[in-house]
């Protein structure tokens, strides 16, 4: 057996302690190394976990932002300022928005108003002028049934003067020109369309209706002439009317009946017009028939035709003041 070293009491202590230093030296080397190891562990553990569950973080930070901004937190608490101005601006909005479109409405019925009205004076103004030309075609034709009356009772038919002619023509052949036939397309489609309206003016709507009922009025008067007409007028001229005549004005002047009529008036020449069947003519039934056309003619002129130039006028004057048209 080997032999134990005894070391002096005083190296044995120095030894222990030497011996006491080393071991405290490992275990700090060794609590370092530990130290250095487990944050790198820890980091990458929490990296790992970020990388592998992003939509975790990210539904944390959205529910942290949520929660920031909760109404219902007390310091996001309503109170009845913020619901009154909520409600005001509410308010404001839906009202501009009604007012925006209650003028827009207005703008496009006074746009309808206007071109309305612009038709519907042209179609008055193109009337007022036919009507008066008219109203002069039938002044004409009375003047030869005063005429006519007068020669009937006093002169011979046998030969005819060129101014019998001429008023016989007149009163009898001619018929179109001392009709008038009012225009109302406009007049029609403002009332059936229910645009009638679009015109604010009472005075307006009032004179409109009132030329609805003339043009009835005239119509009617219109078909009672033309029956009138057939009914006594074309078997007197069947049986006395010398055709021949009307054949001669229209190849020799070659305008429409009247005007070329009138045409013949003006010239110096003569053509001959026949009487036809002398032997029939009755001067009471010829006076007779002609004042009765005459009456008829003149009720139409003086009332109807009369009535409806009075409304004409005044409807163009109305929408002359109303639209400012000219």
């Amino acid at each position: 057996m080997e032999e134990e070293k005894v070391l002096p009491e005083g190296d044995a202590e120095k030894d222990s302690k030497l011996n006491t230093s080393a071991d405290n030296l490992q275990v700090k080397d060794i609590s370092s190394s530990t130290e250095n190891i487990l944050p790198k562990t820890e980091i990458s553990e929490s990296e790992e976990s970020t990388t592998l569950n992003p939509q975790i973080s990210t539904e944390q930070n959205m529910e942290v932002h949520h929660h920031a901004h909760d109404p219902a937190a007390p310091h996001h608490k309503k109170n009845w300022k913020s619901y009154f101005w909520e409600f005001l601006m509410l308010f404001l909005a839906v009202f501009c928005g009604f007012l925006a479109e209650y003028q827009l409405e207005h703008k496009i019925e006074r746009d309808r108003a206007k071109e309305l009205a612009t038709s519907f004076y042209n179609e008055l103004k193109i009337d007022s002028a036919t009507i008066q030309t008219v109203q002069m075609n039938r002044e004409k034709r009375d003047s030869a049934f005063t005429y006519l009356k007068k020669y009937f009772r006093d002169s011979s038919i046998t030969n005819c003067s060129k101014a019998f002619a001429l008023n016989f023509n007149y009163a009898f052949i001619i018929f179109s020109p001392y009709l008038f036939e009012p225009k109302d397309a406009i007049l029609v489609q403002l009332k059936n369309s229910g645009s009638l309206r679009y015109f604010k003016s009472m005075e307006l709507q009032k004179l409109t209706g009132e030329l609805s009922e003339a043009i009835t009025n005239i119509r009617t008067r219109n078909e009672f002439e033309s029956t009138f007409f057939d009914s006594y007028l074309m078997p007197y001229l069947l049986k006395h009317n010398d055709i021949e005549f009307y054949d001669t004005i229209r190849t020799r002047y070659t305008l429409f009946y009247f005007n070329a009529l009138m045409q013949y008036e003006k010239s110096g020449e003569i053509l001959p017009f026949q009487f036809n069947k002398p032997e029939d003519f009755d001067k009471s039934e010829s006076v007779n028939i002609t004042g009765l056309f005459q009456v008829r003619t003149n009720g139409t002129t003086s009332r109807q035709y009369s009535d409806y130039q009075k409304l004409n006028a005044q409807l163009l004057e109305e929408l002359r003041k109303v639209y400012k048209l000219k």
